[in-house]
């Protein structure tokens, strides 16, 4: 996207960016970048920095809030030179100067898109490490947008969602992605094995070890040598076994059970929970040591509710896959819009589920809303799930803050008695802008920090 409000400028990059193969599309104004947003997900943004209305900077900054891995190139004029500098500092890909050379643009393009991941690993595409993630939702696209650029690495990747969202999936598709792809792949869900046999499952063990163990054992980790270890629902992990996996992972040896040598191996590790594990630090449930050993980067999946827009494309996607080459269905428009109203605890699992079901169910070519519903089994899920009431509140609890201090984030985290990191990632997890509350009220509170009957309510949340 390139975003300049003079529209000769804007013309003639539109046609040198398309020239050299690029697809693009323009804005006159920071606002009408922004207001294009939902419906288009660029790769790369191009901006004037000087502008009427919404400068370059401002725009930058509120991209940045949704979609912090997306690069901004910014084009100054001569005179601005330490503005763009001073950008480059708060995150800005890079600048160039007016009047610009074509082949330097290029340059940053191709070396924006290159690092970004953007330039061969083209989500959808056929022969992508992500071809299998199906999605148009511009949250779940920034998500595999990070994902592209952490692949190339070998940080450690903790995925927080919900069960049903598609952890798994994620995760295969980094591995593939990643120099390690021609290496195994090996997933294990740590709340489906015994506390008693865990460490046997991932360290090995010896015959003779214990009762039962009638024969050498490799254990994952070493069976997944230079390639990548998927622990599913590591918050589920018992405490005990916590200390020996850390330990394990910092040293890059291991000793089988029963065993009196080590074993070293080459794993890179990428771990998923749908539980709140610094919560669950400050129960005393999950070692804080272990958590930044997994947690060098951060991906999250929305729930299926959070991305509706991508129901009716799942759906279709589903239908062709479970089809089998034999008659294609449909989806009648009731239907449909039974799915897109549908709360889906469980999430991405439970459509596929759904349209596996109605599809072998359905007489015809056309699946009638009858027999969704039937599915869903609406009369029995009218009260919402615990984790969509928490939702609903925690979402709604921000937007009243933030109304009432008019976008002001550290009045607001004051007010929810709250510290600004913690604050900053409830606002991410929501997707909320503190910017599109700015407005009236910003004196809110008083500077000695009292606080109103609301806060009170806000620490019994």
């Amino acid at each position: 996207m390139v975003v300049d409000d003079n529209t000769d400028i804007l013309h003639l990059l539109k046609l040198r960016l398309q020239s050299a193969g690029h697809q693009v599309e323009t804005a006159e104004s920071g606002e009408h970048a922004l207001a294009y947003m939902p419906n288009f997900q660029p790769q790369l943004v191009i901006t004037d920095l000087c502008m009427d209305g919404m400068d370059g900077m401002t725009l930058f900054e509120k991209l940045k809030f949704n979609q912090p891995s997306l690069p901004v190139i910014v084009i100054t004029a001569h005179g601005s030179i330490p503005h763009a500098i001073k950008a480059t500092k708060q995150g800005v890909f890079s600048y160039v100067t007016k009047p610009f050379d074509s082949n330097a643009l290029l340059d940053e393009v191709n070396r924006a898109l290159a690092i970004t991941g953007c330039d061969d690993t083209q989500t959808g595409g056929a022969d992508s490490p992500f071809a299998e993630i199906v999605t148009r939702n511009t949250t779940v696209l920034e998500t595999l947008q990070q994902a592209k650029m952490v692949a190339a690495s070998e940080a450690s990747v903790l995925i927080q969602s919900e069960s049903g969202t598609g952890k798994e999936l994620l995760a295969r598709a980094i591995h593939r992605a990643s120099p390690r792809a021609n290496k195994p792949f090996i997933a294990l869900n740590c709340s489906s094995v015994p506390d008693s046999l865990l460490e046997s499952e991932l360290f090995g063990h010896v015959k003779g070890a214990f009762t039962g163990a009638t024969r050498d054992h490799q254990g994952l980790l070493l069976a997944a040598d230079g390639g990548t270890l998927f622990l599913d629902e590591v918050g589920d992990m018992p405490l005990d076994f916590q200390v020996k996996l850390l330990r394990v992972l910092q040293e890059r040896e291991l000793r089988p059970v029963g065993a009196t040598e080590t074993k070293s191996f080459d794993v890179r590790i990428i771990s998923a929970t749908h539980r709140d594990l610094e919560a669950l630090i400050e129960e005393g449930k999950f070692r804080q040591d272990l958590y930044y050993r997994l947690h060098v980067v951060q991906l999250e999946l929305p729930p299926l509710r959070n991305r509706r827009d991508d129901i009716p494309l799942l759906s279709q996607y589903f239908l062709e896959q479970l089809s089998g080459g034999k008659r294609k269905k449909h989806f009648s428009s009731d239907a449909m819009e039974t799915l897109a109203s549908a709360t889906w605890p469980g999430n991405i699992r439970q459509l596929r589920n759904v349209v596996e079901q109605t599809m072998v169910l359905s007489h015809t070519a056309v699946i009638p809303d009858t027999l969704v519903k039937k599915a869903l089994k609406q009369d029995e899920s009218r009260i919402i799930p615990f984790v969509d009431a928490r939702d609903h509140f925690e979402r709604d609890y921000l937007v009243e803050v933030l109304q009432v201090t008019a976008g002001n984030v550290t009045q607001a985290a004051q007010l929810a008695r709250r510290n600004r990191t913690e604050f900053y990632r409830l606002l991410r997890r929501h997707h909320l802008d503190p910017h599109s509350f700015r407005g009236g009220n910003e004196n809110f509170l008083p500077q000695s920090g009292n606080t109103t009957a609301n806060a009170a309510t806000a620490e019994r949340a």
